[in-house]
């Protein structure tokens, strides 16, 4: 066991009415309301401008303008590729001590003074609630942070267990060769900052291009980073399109990984590109993603009507729907099915949708035009079909911001449209089974879709909850009992899944960080043999 640092998780903070916390937000809030910043690209630690450029903007008030970002281009493209390689020969030899001194540095600036800006742009530019922001763009990334140090020291202390007499057996934890590409997704500051700061971490160099819809608090985490003393050229930021980022970097012979969070056909997209030019590459290039999900909910006719209702609600429409881990499809016996909609209708009557800038409200608007219209679409197949009935909300208003009311389906169908399909927003469709078919329903949970990301069973009854448990082993690559199927903590739960949902490498642990380091045995031997005969040469 190591004996270094270890980890705490990040406290919460509540932001209730009235507080400090709370007063300190509003007014980093209001103040970068207020601006409109120019974000460039970053490279080699040198801020660049380029002639086009994208905006950031309130999806709540898509008409505020928060900030003009600069867009990379081919030659931008080519200069931090040749950024990273240089910066690569000092950092890959920079020490692991130093390395974690550095992130470690990091977590404390976003636990004190940058905790407010890098919280108040996520809710302005994602469109999170204050306690939304604060589990992901705070807690979370700190955790990350701080996990991830401990992490590290660990895998390095990890040495061959024997050397005999007259040698040494070691085992050196070196970063690979070239750059890993960071490409992050809209919805979590958290995972946006450990994509390229995990890689970082072991020693390796990263290129980071950041979803074009949730640039600003990005930009922030950059500025973060450079106070905490990280080296130049280390993580180059390049906000821009797919193709013009994408393409060239991951043609490049010096991508040595992926680290990936974002839909499953993108993904599929990046690995399929890779294959066709494996001959180009120094190394066999790392491909670490966590994809798309279906997520599901199983209730066995034993569970807490209460429970499950709020399960259903936290699960479904926190942080709109738009997270890959939110529950999109719940299984409900038909015998409870009464009592359990009389509360969870009762309960989502008070739930309100708005600006986050109103404390009040639980949910808030989705991220864009794109998945606002995406989402809708699904909302619009289920009011047409025979198959369908909306009892909550279906209906929504973009012409302030993107606002889609917590949806809740019914269908007849365990095969409907909104039951296989990943949806991204706040839609939950429900299918009612016969409580006699709980065998038969836990193989729809499994077959229904490509996805294994999260999952949860609830009930009181033992037998049934661990018959759940053991069919459903590859359903899910985080799997929950009695609690909806979101919520992983750093530390906890590491996260991740398989299937259609990624490669299930474990964010949050230190099989993560192993995926960015490669291993070189050393034998040292102090008595070496000057004769290369050995005694069964000897004739009788």
């Amino acid at each position: 066991m190591s004996t270094n640092l270890q980890a705490v998780n990040e406290p919460v903070r509540s932001y209730e009415s009235g507080s400090d916390d709370r007063k300190n937000l509003q007014i980093k809030y209001d103040q970068m309301a207020s601006e409109v910043i120019e974000i460039p690209l970053i490279i080699g630690g040198k801020k660049v401008t380029t002639k086009q450029q994208g905006q950031c903007v309130m999806p709540h008030d898509h008409q505020h303008v928060l900030g003009n970002f600069h867009m990379a281009g081919e030659n931008e493209v080519s200069e931090a590729i040749e950024s990273s390689v240089l910066a690569w020969n000092t950092w890959s030899k920079t020490s692991l001590e130093q390395r974690t001194k550095i992130f470690r540095k990091a977590a404390e600036l976003l636990q004190g003074p940058w905790r407010d800006t890098i919280n108040a742009a996520t809710m302005l530019n994602q469109s999170k609630n204050a306690f939304q922001a604060e589990i992901d763009a705070a807690c979370e990334l700190i955790d990350f942070f701080n996990f991830n140090c401990q992490y590290a020291e660990d895998i390095h202390s990890n040495q061959p267990l024997i050397s005999p007499e007259g040698v040494k057996n070691s085992l050196e934890y070196r970063p690979l060769e070239g750059f890993v590409f960071a490409i992050t997704p809209f919805n979590f500051t958290s995972i946006a900052g450990n994509l390229p700061c995990a890689p970082a971490l072991m020693g390796n160099v990263a290129i980071w291009k950041p979803a074009s819809s949730a640039v600003l608090p990005c930009y922030y985490l950059m500025e973060m980073l450079k106070e905490a003393g990280l080296h130049d050229g280390v993580i180059n930021f390049l906000p821009g399109s797919g193709s013009k980022v994408g393409d060239p970097v991951l043609t490049n012979p010096n991508l040595s990984g992926v680290h990936f969070t974002g839909s499953t056909q993108t993904f599929q997209h990046i690995w399929k590109t890779i294959g066709k030019n494996i001959d180009r590459y120094k190394t066999y290039p790392r491909i670490v993603g966590e994809t798309g999900g279906k997520d599901f909910c199983l209730a066995h006719e034993s569970v807490n009507i209460d429970k499950l209702a709020t399960a259903m609600i936290r699960g479904a429409f926190e942080f709109q729907g738009q997270k890959c881990s939110a529950m999109s499809r719940a299984y409900i016996p038909r015998s409870i099915w009464g009592k359990l909609k009389a509360t969870y209708l009762s309960e989502l009557e008070s739930v309100k949708v708005g600006n986050p800038r109103d404390f009040t409200n639980f949910m808030n608007a989705v991220i864009d035009k794109n998945a606002f219209d995406s989402i809708t679409e699904y909302i619009e197949y289920a009011k047409n079909s025979p198959d369908a009935e909306i009892i909550s909300g279906g209906t929504y208003n973009d012409s302030t911001g993107y606002f889609i009311d917590p949806t809740t389906i019914i269908t007849t169908n365990p095969n409907f449209k909104t039951m296989e399909e990943e949806i991204f927003g706040p839609v939950l469709t429900v299918y009612l089974y016969e409580p006699s078919d709980w065998e038969k329903t836990m193989d729809l949970v499994d077959q229904t879709s490509p996805y294994a990301l999260t999952g949860c069973v609830m009930g009181n009854d033992e037998s049934a909850i661990k018959k759940a448990k053991d069919r459903l082993t590859h359903s899910a690559g985080n799997f929950y009992i009695n609690d909806k199927p979101t919520g992983a903590v750093v530390g906890q739960q590491p996260f991740g899944g398989s299937r259609a949902s990624g490669t299930n490498d474990k964010a949050g642990s230190e099989l993560n960080l192993q995926r960015w380091i490669s291993i070189r045995t050393v034998k040292e031997t102090f008595d070496t043999p000057t004769n290369y005969r050995y005694p069964f040469l000897e004739e009788d």
